[in-house]
Order: structure tokens, then C-alpha cells, then sequence
């Protein structure tokens, strides 16, 4: 039996309608009389999506048992018992519970297609593996869910089910995601607009590049070299010239008018030295290239035209971009232009602009002679001059009825010797000279038609005409090679200066400059490979193309730079004279690598001076906000220690109550202190253990009056996975802030609800509030907002409590109180003991909407809007 199909309906967010496209879908296959069964399908109370499921077999679902919780997942077992041929099954990036036969819901897919069986499913793009920190910087959420990207990609068939933000804020405003207590709480957190067209995006991209991917398989699975014109790609040829700017802007003006249009700029660098290139001028149009969103590349070509069309089709590129020629009339003697040739060896599949500009027919001077690289056409033409022609001379003259004398003969001969050199070099013309002395002797010299002879001051010119012959062969073969080694250095340094520009700049990361090796010399793979000793295994600091080399001895060709690091390659063994200039890639590789750790350590040495700061400022806080409870604890016991004045019961009483405060404020200071200089000399080490928030949370409002804090933490919320003692001082710095910029009268709401795979812990007050600038300001050491007094504290409360929220895996930050106010939001990780209360409160299951965890809490007025 052969292995089943596997067709996945993509979302780019929760709610967008996947799981009903597959009940759709299925609901078809059904009607075609196709045995379809739901192997499993979560509708989440959705009234559309329940009504779907009538009229279809379901398969029923296997329950487990965690922790004292009854839990559901597919049967597995159940469905190949079944053996349909087709099965839903929901929720692709899903995590089994504990004790089911897979960990993940794909493996379970896996083992349904590997039994024969198609596979309909589905899965949002914010649940791609590759795609985690993506969307955590887009929506502040952290999927812990997550399904390899390969499993996607091996899917037989990807459908994007789309839909706008608006209309899909419009079905969550009108209760068609979530329940209506969860609605507002979701429209002012992950599905802003903003959100919710980042992840669109995120998704159409995807899918492109998958399309592009399997269109790129395909052509060279069935060896197809002609454009396929399924998006535009246009290839811009430069030249180095000044008309470079105008090209970039046409053909990015020409990519703008059909979607997903892409601009391929690339310079071609020619061995012969027929193009002149300024680096600076290349810099330039490199960064226009990049600024209009294009991309800018650098090969090395003999021929322009023929390297020019290969990288094109190469890319599937459908248009290319030239400037007219800089060439003057009298200039096209040397041949029809890169341009001209272009256009007619681009075929059908090619359309090639031809664009005006400032420069053309200015003239780009001479071009400089061909190099001694001869293709193969070109050594046989010399020999043809080198051997036939003298022949060919031999049967002119000895036919013609002029004499001309034996002085003019040899000059004839030594003109097709000359001739030979320049077209075959060196051989061709040594043979030349060799046969035409021959011809000579045997032709033009008395005696006639015998190789001797009579005439001594003869014999003296045929071996002046071989050693002249010879001279002038030799003479110009080297002017040919000394050429030919110009233009390579030429080239080489045009690449080298444009190469050593880009990385000073700090314009090249290492994979761009891999990338770069690797597009320029046209090889498979790169990896640049260090260690650290001698007998040290090798390690890859980084590689591009497919399966780099992980050894030197193993690559084609092996680039030591010092002892200890090496440039390898995969693809072809390189000719000598290019090493040269791979050497000096390795040499710049070697240097990005050390930037790049030299940043590290520039990174490691702003930390040691935030330190030095912090000590600092921390001398400044201990000269007075230290010495004032000091100072007040002194005047008290010297007044009570005092014999001059009888104190009554409640003056003592009095006094004694501000030692202890004093005391208590002192206990407080040096508490966060000592936290503060933990955390940054990272010796805080977190002791996770699971426990309840209403285990902790009361505890840390003892240093707040009572009556001041309105507590909710609702008994359904899972255990978190923190250290209890961060925890509680943490939440104490949090609500003692609160506490103390919050209005008389009115009391600080501490709330708690659980958000997928994570609790949020919400301290609303309803002080003045802090402007968006200042947010991240406050959570500094050091730093007291406003015009809050010198005796208030020495600003660290924040500032520990963020790092121990940090330290234990969470976050903590601020947003505004709708109403005026201000909120801080401690964020903590759910302990995976009770996942059954995680998704009651979060109105589905972490992967079934996609990130319903990120929708906000129940309290959707203490949102930031």
C-alpha cells in the first residue's frame, strides 16, 4: 500500500476559517461517494463550524487521564482500525497529553498517511517552528506549540485560507471566534490590525516561497531551461557606469506594477578587462539596489552576454534591464555590444528593455585587447593562418606573374606569422615560421624547387626571417599574456575593493559573504571552518548551499587561512589563478567572524559599564535615602534614651512605631539592594517549582495597608511554574508602586487569568499613568518618575521586579489603564500539570484558533487600547 496525500489548509490567524474549509472540503469528497471519516475536529462552541460536522462519520475519540483531569485526543489505533480513505484530522501542531501513542498530533498524521491513508488537516503560520521568533516580535506571544516546517512542506497540497483584518475583527466583534467576554480583550491584544497584517503577510510569503520552491523542483526534475514567466523577475545588467541609477529606478518601477514583482541588479566582471567598473559608483548602486527592495549580485564571467542570460535564466528571470551603449559610432567596429547581443540570443521566454540614458553615445574608450584565455575557435583559426595561409601565399605568389623580389615574400610570410601569434599564440606561430622558412627555400630561393642554397647572402635572410619570425611570435604571445594577467588583476582588484568596502562598512554579515564566495566562483556549498587546536575536531562558524563540507579534506577545494581556520568548498576544483582571490574571501570571511565576536565583546563590556553606573548611582542612593531612615531611627531612640524629658505611654508608643518603620523602610531598601546586585551579576538562580498564585499572591501584600489591594485570582487558574520566593517579591515591589501612585480612596486591582499556556498577573491603578515614551523607563535601576520625593524609595522596586520575572522565564511590562492609569503586566509560565483550566480560560486550545492564550485576559477594560 502506498503512502496517503496529505492536503493542509493554512491560516494566517485564529478564526480565519480553516477548520471550516476542511469540513467543507470533506462534505464534497462525500458527495463523490469518497470514505471520509473525522478522525478529529475541535469546533470550539462555533455554531457554523458544529453544524458542519452533521452528516459526517466521526471517529470516536480516545480519553486520558493527567493529574486527576479527564482529557480527549485521537484515536489513532482506532482510525487504521477504520481504514477510510480519507481523514480530518484538526489541529496539525497540537500537543498530545501524557500518555497518548505520539507526543505531537503530526507524528499521529504520519503514521495515518504511512498506512495509506490522505489526510486533510490544518494549521496556522504562526505555529511553523521556523516562524517562532517571528511572530513573537510581531505579537509580543510565544507559540509553544509548534510543528517542524519540513512536515508542512512535504504536504501534498497547501491551501491559504485568507481573509482581511477588517473581516476578521468583524467576525470576532460578533461573536463568531471567541465567547463575547473575550472579545474586547482580543481586538485591543493580538488581533490589532497591525497584528493581523503582519501575520497575513507572513503567511502570503510563506506560501510564495513554497510555490517557488516546488516550481524550482520541478524545472530541474524535468531539466527545463526556459523561463517560466509565473512572476516577474527582472534582471538589471550593470556595468559600473553612471547609467547604473537610472536602470535600478526602471526596473524597479517595472517590478512595482505586477505583484510580487522582484529586481535582480547584477555586475558582471569581465577577466578580459573590457568593462571598467568604479567600486565606488558599484557601492552606490548596491545600496540603491537594496533600498528599493531589490537585491544586488557579483559574478565573475568571461563572456558578458553569455553569463549575463545564464544568471538570468538561472534566477527564472523574465525581464532584463540593459542601458543603451556609451559606445561611439565608430566604436561598433569591435562588435555589435552587450546589449545587441543580448537581445537577440534572450529568445522567447526572455523580453529584454533597452532604457535610455544621460550617457549613451558618450563614449566608453577603447576597449583594450583580448587576453591569451583563447576559446577553442580562436586557437584554430591560428593554426588555420599559421599553416594554411602560408600555403595559400606559396600558391599566390608562385601564379602571380609580378617578381616581387625575395625581401617583399618574406615580408608577406612574416605578416601571416604575425598574424598566427595574435590569433593562436605562440604555437601556431613557431609553426608558421617554420613552414614559411621551408616555403622560401624551396620556392623563392636559387635554386628553385630544392631545399639548398647557392646564394650565401640568401641563406643569411632566411635565418634573419626565422629568428624575426620567431622575435615577433614570442613578442607578441607575451604582449597577449601580459594583457590577459592585466585584466584578471584588473577584475580581481574590482572585486576584491568593492569586497573589502562592504565588509569596512559593516555591510556584510557572514552568510551574505559565504553567499557571495559561493555565487562568484559557481560553487555548491561554502563553510567556514575553525578550531580550536590542532587535534581539535573542526566546527562550522557558518555555511551556505546544500550539505556543506564539515572537513577540509572532504571539499573540493580547501582555503587554509592561519592554522586553525579554513574556507571550504563543494562544486568543482578551482583553477589555480583563482585562489588568489579566494584567499583574500577567506582573509575577509575570518575578519566578519571576528567583528562579530568582537561586537560580543564590545556588547559584554557596555554591560560592565552599566554595571559601573549602577554602582555609582548606587553610592549616591546609600549617601541619602539610606541615612534618612537611619537618621529618624537615631532621633527616636536618643529621644526615648533621654532623662531630660518623661515620655507618656503613647509618645513611646509613638517613637517606637517610627523605629519600626524605619526599620522596615531600611529592611526594604537594602533588600532590593542586595536583589539588584544579583541580578546583575547573574547569581539569581530560580528554583521552578509549580504553585498556585493564591498561594503566593496574598503573602507579598503584607507591606501595603490593608483595604488598599482588591485581589481576584479565580480558583480555575493552572499552577505556574515559578520560584515562589521571586514570585512574592516581585509581586510585593509591583503593588507597593501601585500603591503608592494611586489616588487616595481608590484601591489597586490585583487580577489573575490564564492565557493559553501562560498566566498573566494584572496590577491596575488608577494613578496619573506614565506617557509611552517613559514605559521602558521606568523599569531602570535608579529611576523615579516624575516628581516623586528623594525619600520615596531609590528606584529599584521596578527594575527587580522586571529582572525576577525575567530570571523566572517571564515578562513584565506596562500598559496604559483604560480610564487613566496605569497597569503592569506580569506574565508567567504555566505548569503543564493542569492543561485542562488552560483552555477553559482561554476559550479554545492553544493551536485549535491559533493563539487564543494571546487574546487577553477576562478583564478587558484594564487592556491597553
Amino acid at each position: 500500500m502506498g503512502r496517503g496525500k496529505l492536503r493542509i489548509y493554512l491560516g494566517a490567524a485564529p478564526g480565519v476559517g480553516k477548520t471550516y474549509a476542511m469540513l467543507s472540503e470533506a462534505h464534497r469528497r462525500v458527495e463523490r461517494g469518497a470514505d471520509c471519516v473525522v478522525a478529529f475536529v475541535e469546533h470550539h462552541d462555533r455554531p457554523r463550524t458544529e453544524v458542519m460536522l452533521h452528516g459526517l462519520e466521526q471517529i470516536p475519540r480516545r480519553e486520558l487521564a493527567h493529574r486527576g483531569t479527564a482529557f480527549t485526543e485521537m484515536d489513532v489505533d482506532a482510525v487504521l482500525e477504520r481504514g477510510p480513505a480519507v481523514a480530518l484530522v484538526d489541529e496539525l501542531a497540537h500537543t498530545n497529553v501524557p500518555g497518548s501513542r505520539n507526543a505531537k498530533r503530526w507524528q499521529d498524521v504520519e503514521e495515518l498517511l504511512a498506512a495509506g491513508v490522505d489526510v486533510v488537516s490544518t494549521v496556522n503560520i504562526q505555529h511553523l517552528e521556523s516562524l517562532g521568533d517571528v511572530v513573537e516580535s510581531i505579537t509580543g506571544v510565544r507559540q509553544r506549540e509548534t510543528v517542524p516546517d519540513e512536515v508542512v512542506r512535504r504536504a501534498d497540497q497547501i491551501e491559504l485560507v485568507d481573509m482581511s483584518p477588517q473581516a476578521l475583527r468583524r467576525r470576532m466583534a460578533h461573536g463568531n471566534i471567541y465567547k463575547p467576554d473575550k472579545v474586547d480583550a482580543a481586538l485591543s491584544n493580538y488581533f490589532r490590525p497591525g497584528n493581523l497584517t503582519a501575520l497575513r503577510e507572513l503567511a502570503l510569503l510563506w506560501v510564495a516561497d513554497r510555490v517557488d520552491e516546488y516550481l524550482q523542483q520541478y524545472r530541474g526534475e524535468h531539466g527545463i531551461r526556459s523561463t517560466w514567466q509565473a512572476r516577474e523577475r527582472i534582471v538589471v545588467g550593470l556595468t559600473g557606469g553612471p547609467e547604473g541609477r537610472t536602470l535600478i529606478r526602471r526596473a524597479a518601477r517595472l517590478a512595482e506594477k505586477g505583484a510580487g514583482g522582484e529586481v535582480l541588479a547584477v555586475y558582471i566582471a569581465r577577466s578580459d578587462g573590457l568593462t571598467a567598473a568604479s567600486p565606488k559608483e558599484l557601492a552606490v548602486q548596491r545600496t540603491l539596489a537594496e533600498d528599493l527592495g531589490g537585491t544586488f549580485h557579483h559574478v565573475v564571467g568571461d563572456d558578458i552576454p553569455t553569463a549575463l542570460l545564464e544568471f538570468a535564466r538561472g534566477v527564472n528571470a523574465t525581464q532584463i534591464v540593459l542601458g543603451s551603449s556609451r559606445r561611439k559610432a565608430w566604436q561598433y567596429v569591435f562588435g555589435p555590444g552587450v546589449g545587441a547581443t543580448v537581445a537577440r540570443e534572450s529568445g522567447p521566454d526572455l523580453d529584454v528593455h533597452i532604457v535610455t540614458h544621460d550617457e549613451a553615445g558618450k563614449g566608453r574608450g577603447l576597449p583594450v585587447a583580448r587576453g591569451a584565455r583563447l576559446g577553442r575557435s580562436r586557437i584554430i583559426l591560428g593554426w588555420l593562418v599559421g599553416v594554411v595561409g602560408p600555403a595559400v601565399l606559396t600558391l599566390l605568389l608562385t601564379h602571380a606573374d609580378a617578381d616581387l623580389g625575395l625581401a617583399n615574400d618574406m615580408l608577406l610570410f612574416l605578416t601571416l606569422i604575425v598574424a598566427a601569434a595574435l590569433l593562436g599564440g605562440l604555437l601556431p606561430a613557431l609553426a608558421s615560421a617554420a613552414l614559411g622558412s621551408l616555403l622560401l627555400n624551396y620556392f623563392f630561393t636559387p635554386p628553385l624547387h630544392r631545399l639548398t642554397i647557392a646564394d650565401p647572402k640568401n641563406l643569411v635572410a632566411i635565418a634573419i626571417f626565422v629568428g624575426v619570425a620567431i622575435s615577433v611570435a614570442s613578442v607578441v604571445d607575451l604582449a597577449a599574456r601580459r594583457t590577459h594577467q592585466a585584466a584578471r588583476l584588473r577584475a580581481e582588484s574590482e572585486i576584491l575593493s568593492f569586497l573589502a568596502g562592504s565588509v569596512l562598512r559593516g555591510e556584510t554579515s557572514l552568510d551574505a559573504l559565504l553567499e557571495r564566495v559561493r555565487e562568484t566562483f559557481g560553487m555548491e556549498s561554502v563553510a567556514l571552518l575553525e578550531r580550536a587546536g590542532d587535534v581539535d575536531p573542526w566546527t562550522c562558524a557558518g555555511s551556505v548551499g546544500p550539505r556543506p563540507p564539515t572537513l577540509p579534506e572532504a571539499a573540493d577545494v580547501d582555503m587554509p587561512v592561519g592554522d586553525h581556520t579554513a574556507l571550504a568548498l563543494s562544486g568543482r576544483v578551482l583553477p589555480a589563478e583563482d585562489r588568489r582571490v579566494l584567499a583574500a574571501f577567506a582573509a575577509q570571511a575570518v575578519v566578519v567572524l571576528d567583528r562579530k565576536r568582537l561586537q560580543q565583546e564590545a556588547g559584554q563590556a557596555r554591560a560592565l559599564a552599566e554595571g559601573n553606573r549602577i554602582r555609582t548611582a548606587l553610592l549616591a542612593a546609600v549617601s541619602h535615602d539610606l541615612r534618612t531612615p537611619l537618621a529618624a531611627i537615631k532621633a527616636a531612640v536618643t529621644s526615648l534614651r533621654s532623662d531630660d524629658v518623661a515620655w507618656s505611654e503613647e509618645d513611646e508608643a509613638e517613637l517606637l512605631e517610627g523605629i519600626e518603620a524605619g526599620a522596615d523602610r531600611l529592611d526594604h531598601l537594602v533588600g532590593n539592594l542586595l536583589d539588584m546586585s544579583r541580578l546583575q551579576t547573574g547569581t539569581v538562580t530560580p528554583l521552578i517549582r509549580e504553585i498556585d498564585l493564591d498561594e503566593v499572591v496574598p503573602m507579598a501584600l503584607g507591606g501595603v495597608p490593608e483595604h488598599s489591594v482588591e485581589l481576584e485570582i479565580p480558583e480555575t487558574l493552572p499552577m505556574v511554574a515559578v520560584d515562589p520566593g521571586l514570585l512574592e517579591r516581585s509581586v510585593a515591589n509591583i503593588v507597593e508602586n501601585a500603591v503608592k501612585y494611586s489616588p487616595a480612596g481608590e484601591r489597586v486591582l490585583v487580577a489573575a487569568s490564564a492565557l493559553g499556556d501562560r498566566v498573566e498577573v494584572r496590577v491596575v491603578d488608577r494613578g496619573r499613568g506614565v506617557p509611552d515614551e517613559a514605559k521602558d523607563r521606568i523599569f531602570a535601576p535608579f529611576q523615579r518618575y516624575g516628581d516623586a520625593p528623594r525619600g520615596a524609595g531609590v528606584g529599584l522596586g521596578l527594575a527587580v521586579a522586571r529582572g525576577f520575572a525575567e530570571a523566572m522565564g517571564g515578562t513584565l511590562n506596562a500598559e496604559d489603564t483604560p480610564g487613566g492609569g496605569l497597569t503592569m503586566v506580569l506574565t508567567l509560565s504555566a505548569g503543564p500539570s493542569r492543561p485542562g483550566p488552560l483552555a477553559d480560560a482561554a476559550a479554545e486550545p492553544v493551536q485549535g484558533a491559533g493563539p487564543a492564550h494571546a487574546a487577553g485576559p477576562v478583564q478587558p477594560e484594564r487592556q491597553a487600547s
